[in-house]
């Protein structure tokens, strides 16, 4: 069996979870390999996982960094988001 490096299997999770102001908030965590049943995506040499129901709210979401004075840290691009809190952190559908 070929032993593969974290480089190879390992990427970053995207994930939603209940709560915030706006009902939703986006999570992020560094992962060894994707999960069963995970979307798996490649962007730029970063592997993306997300999970089925995660998916379900974030089909389509664009995901940038904001490198700014004033506003430094990743921004979703959510099209099925209906609003945001003041700070982005959190959504609703």
């Amino acid at each position: 069996m070929e032993d593969k490096s974290l480089a190879d299997t390992g990427g970053v999770r995207m994930g939603v979870k209940g709560g915030g102001c706006s009902g939703f908030s986006y999570v992020m965590s560094l992962e060894d390999q994707p999960g069963l049943g995970d979307e798996v995506f490649e962007a730029e040499g970063i592997r993306v996982f997300v999970d089925p129901k995660s998916y379900l709210y974030l089909e389509g979401t664009e995901l940038d960094f904001n490198d700014d004075l004033t506003n430094r840290g990743f921004v979703f691009k959510n099209p099925q988001s209906s609003g945001t809190c003041g700070c982005g952190a959190s959504f609703s559908v």
